[in-house]
């Protein structure tokens, strides 16, 4: 029986996506539920598994071919083929004796397999592939690179001058999307920069305090994020114009509050979204903050994750980010940048005492955001910080 495979259903924000790594090649007999296939949006990667046992019969688009979501991508029979089974061991011989063959074998590297080894700077003819016919596939790349990190990196043509060498790697289809926001952000908004500073020393006072009943209590660590999120959830109740986005000539005024948080992953920068955080407690924001960015890590987020939020909540300091200006995430109005925690020097009735102080930098829209109300909030943020009573009592 022949069937029909295609690409998922694209959300409304997704137009298209590319073919980024065939698992599988025609007559390659499959199991039920195997990774056929690995197709990126500007979002995220989505696996096309096996619908049956049985095996590919024809590809109608190769790795780089941009798709449409339901689009018929190949033809697949279901059942075993007859004289297509083998055994696992008589599947795993060509590739011993393929590997060699660095030349051949590098000519058919996917996409994905070629940008991971320019990456990490390995040598294509050192990693051994485990796909079909000795194919380097991605497991095996990331394989090699944690069991030799001190691995020379692969050697360019030497250039003409003096030894001089460069490399070129082709941009994801996530870093191009990136790139394109940014500058629509940008060339298409009236951004602007305020900034203020915190005292953390009542958080940190308070997470060394509690920290242990907390983790014993919720089985999660105390982090700064969850008062973070609290503190901005709480600002943007008494700023709604912060909390609202443009649509042609209307603002879109949000009654709910869904903050997206600023990850950076291994295929770069991405936004998921905490939904309805006015609803969640310190410990569920801290598990769920947590768990986003195990699934970004993992390249395990969904659309769903990735879709929606109202303002974006970035924190550079984990990176050693003193100050910074944060660009908009369209098509919300403002984003708030979080940074590194220093002890400095600060006048206290008339003292001078050394405090861990931290820079906030809020970026907005100044079509929607005027300056009191992007400084009432940033000021609000830092009442709430320097004194987190107020999110208790809703001060």
């Amino acid at each position: 029986m022949s069937i029909e495979i295609k690409v998922p259903v694209l959300p409304e924000s997704v137009a298209d996506a590319t073919i980024a790594t065939w698992h599988v090649q025609p007559g390659e007999q499959v199991s039920r539920d195997q990774n056929l296939v690995d197709i990126e949006t500007d979002k995220v990667v989505l696996e096309v598994v096996a619908p049956e046992d049985g095996s590919i019969s024809e590809l109608l688009f190769q790795e780089g071919d941009t798709v449409l979501g339901e689009q018929v991508i190949a033809k697949f029979i279901a059942g075993v083929v007859a004289g297509q089974e083998v055994t696992k061991a008589e599947a795993q011989a060509p590739a011993a004796d393929a590997a060699p063959a660095s030349d051949e074998s590098n000519d058919a590297l996917s996409p994905s397999v070629r940008r991971l080894i320019a990456e990490h700077n390995l040598d294509a003819a050192k990693i051994k592939g485990t796909g079909v016919g000795g194919r380097i596939t991605k497991e095996d790349v990331e394989a090699f690179a944690k069991s030799a990190p001190a691995a020379k990196p692969a050697v360019a043509p030497v250039a003409p001058l003096e030894g001089r060498s460069e490399k070129r790697v082709p941009m994801t289809r996530l870093r191009k999307t990136i790139a394109t926001r940014l500058l629509e952000a940008k060339n298409s908004t009236a951004m602007l920069t305020t900034f203020n500073e915190v005292n953390m020393k009542p958080i940190m006072d308070i997470r060394k305090q509690y920290q242990d009943i907390f983790e014993k209590r919720h089985g999660i660590r105390l982090g700064f994020m969850s008062f973070y999120i609290k503190a901005v959830t709480e600002a943007l109740k008494r700023f709604p114009e912060v909390n609202a986005s443009i649509d042609g000539d209307d603002i879109v005024y949000h009654n709910y509050f869904d903050i997206s948080i600023a990850v950076s992953t291994p295929r770069g920068l991405v936004t998921p979204v905490l939904r309805d955080t006015d609803t969640m407690n310190l410990a569920e924001i801290e598990k769920a903050v947590r768990e986003l960015a195990i699934k970004g890590r993992d390249g395990k987020l969904s659309v769903a994750d990735m879709t929606g939020g109202n303002f974006t909540v970035t924190n550079g300091g984990v990176f050693g980010s003193l100050m910074s200006t944060p660009i908009l995430n369209l098509p919300q109005s403002a984003i708030l940048g979080m940074h590194a925690i220093k002890d400095r020097p600060m006048a206290v009735n008339g003292q001078v005492e050394i405090l861990p102080m931290m820079y906030l930098a809020l970026s907005y829209d100044h079509r929607i955001v005027d300056g009191r109300e992007s400084v009432g909030f940033l000021v609000a943020i830092k009442d709430f910080l320097e004194d987190p009573t107020r999110l208790l009592l809703d001060l």
